[in-house]
């Protein structure tokens, strides 16, 4: 039986934008000549849909492209997904089968997930039909349990409509759970994931087929638009090649930034370039998202940056071709100290002057966006999220933070990642070294005081990072940290911040999610 796949972004809200892609695609030749054409989940409107999902005009537009979808259906057979009401049930997420001018069947998803829940009603899950002498299983990727589980009569394949959400393990964990899949029930398999950012949501595609004895048939790219048809009795199969985490990262980095602004109808992105790692890991991904032409760099040195900072970072911008500016912030400074002074008398300097050459570098990078009509890349790393060790309405502000989801160790290995020449996003091998060497050797400092380091106020990052992934990741206890041989006055003192900061973080710019327990999206925690 030969299947034609879609793998394709989806424009979240947009229904009449995403049947104009589908129609296309469905008169396609290779979409013709295949017995059935799968689409990933939450096709017609995108997800996350939110409080949209209730809003009678969406369904009513959504209702209006499934009805166009069925007009144009002759001789063809397909699957969509879309929010459906339901007689005597409400709203459900479903996958609806379509053949030759009527909808054939309609799969509501059962297992929904936390921000689902506040929005659809919960479906029957998995629905098997008969189609061309071949019992096929439908249901959302959350569904597939029921197989396992022998709820539901054994298919000859399954088709599994995803929409899931990227994380640096999904793509493995997801490989692992269909080959069970197939392993149990001696079914043929496809998987059909969409791909494309939502804001902090991300969608890696990753579609793939496999045969009844577990071979791979095919196996479409991550973050990439793509299709393919694939006959699912094949017997030859595919090598299994699985890609680096670090590489997934970088691509889904790179796509959702640049979805980010394309869906927003923005271009140009300013960030303040310090010299260091962070903030060259951030402009990297930026002009490979955007084009170094939509990049701008503003050098805000004060009185206590080194020379070789403001020398690293020009380096930075000549290396990727972006522009940029110097503006020293002292003359401000000064200013900001004086008018403060009848306030503050002759108390000594402290965090607050620490603090406000920080709030004079976020309100030149928001003048410069004001004026421009550029969005700010925040550069805030997640040890630093974790830690508080950042200045709210300063290095806080902005749009977006690219990478606020990586620990500073993460940082490191994706820096030197890039600079071995990893692979840009359908593009040529990448030059080495694009990021200076000294900003990645260097030890990491804010440089707001002088001779500062990172490690003043911190533990060595790679001790600070082991200890907040058995925390935040592993959801250790304190004992069961120290039990895994660190320090019980560092483990304390870290997860004390992490505690401390959690009303900054609800501050923060949101986080391009790529780890599995993302703070904001994932990891929600009293503030009090």
């Amino acid at each position: 039986m030969n299947i034609h796949i879609v793998q394709h972004d989806i424009l979240t809200g947009r229904p009449e934008e995403n049947l104009e892609w589908m129609l296309a695609e469905l008169e396609s030749p290779a979409s013709r000549e295949a017995l059935l054409t799968v689409f990933p989940a939450c096709t017609l409107c995108g997800a996350p849909l939110f409080a949209a999902a209730g809003y009678t005009d969406l369904q009513k537009r959504a209702q209006a492209a499934l009805q166009q979808l069925v007009e144009r259906s002759e001789h063809r057979a397909f699957l969509v997904g879309m929010p459906l009401q339901i007689q005597d049930k409400g709203l459900c997420n479903a996958i609806v089968f379509i053949q030759n001018g009527a909808i054939r069947a309609v799969v509501t998803k059962k297992y929904l997930l936390p921000d689902e829940q506040r929005c659809f009603t919960r479906g029957e899950g998995v629905q098997v039909i008969e189609f061309h002498n071949q019992r096929i299983a439908i249901g959302f990727y959350e569904d597939l349990k029921e197989l396992v589980k022998g709820h539901v009569e054994q298919p000859d394949m399954v088709i599994c409509c995803g929409c899931n959400v990227f994380d640096y393990q999904k793509p493995y964990r997801t490989r692992y759970r269909m080959a069970k899949i197939v392993e149990t029930l001696g079914a043929s398999l496809l998987y059909v994931n969409r791909i494309g950012g939502e804001g902090p949501y991300l969608y890696a595609g990753g579609s793939m087929a496999m045969n009844a004895a577990g071979g791979l048939l095919c196996q479409l790219p991550y973050f990439e638009a793509a299709c393919h048809t694939v006959d699912m009795q094949l017997l030859d199969t595919l090598e299994d090649e699985k890609p680096e985490a670090v590489e997934l990262v970088y691509k889904a980095l790179v796509m959702g930034l640049r979805d980010y602004f394309r869906k927003n109808g923005l271009q140009r992105a300013v960030l303040g370039l310090s010299g260091g790692i962070d903030s060259a890991l951030v402009a990297v991904l930026a002009v490979d998202a955007l084009g170094a032409e939509n990049v701008h760099g503003i050098l805000m040195p004060s009185q206590y940056s080194t020379d070789h900072s403001v020398k690293d970072a020009e380096d930075l911008a000549h290396n990727l071709g972006m522009s940029y500016d110097i503006v020293p912030i002292r003359p401000m400074f000064d200013q900001f100290r004086q008018a403060l002074k009848p306030l503050f008398g002759d108390r000594a300097e402290d965090v607050t002057e620490e603090n406000l050459q920080a709030r004079v570098r976020g309100t030149l990078l928001m003048a410069y966006a004001n004026k421009f009509g550029a969005l700010v890349l925040n550069t805030t790393n997640r040890s630093e999220a974790a830690m508080g060790y950042g200045t709210l309405y300063g290095d806080s502000c902005g749009a977006l933070a690219v990478i606020g989801d990586l620990y500073k160790t993460e940082v490191y290995q994706l820096s030197e990642w890039i600079n071995r020449g990893g692979r840009g996003v359908g593009s040529a091998d990448n030059p080495p070294n694009r990021i200076p060497v000294n900003s990645i050797t260097k030890a990491p400092s804010a440089e707001l005081r002088p001779g500062q380091k990172d490690s003043d106020s911190l533990p060595d990052y790679a001790v600070l990072d082991a200890i907040l992934n058995l925390y935040l990741d592993e959801s250790l206890c304190e004992d069961e940290i120290v039990d895994e041989g660190y320090d019980r006055d560092i483990v304390q003192a870290a997860i004390r911040k992490v505690a401390r900061n959690e009303w900054k973080r609800l501050q923060f710019a949101p986080q391009l999610k790529v780890s599995p327990l993302s703070f904001t999206l994932d990891r929600r925690w009293p503030i009090s």
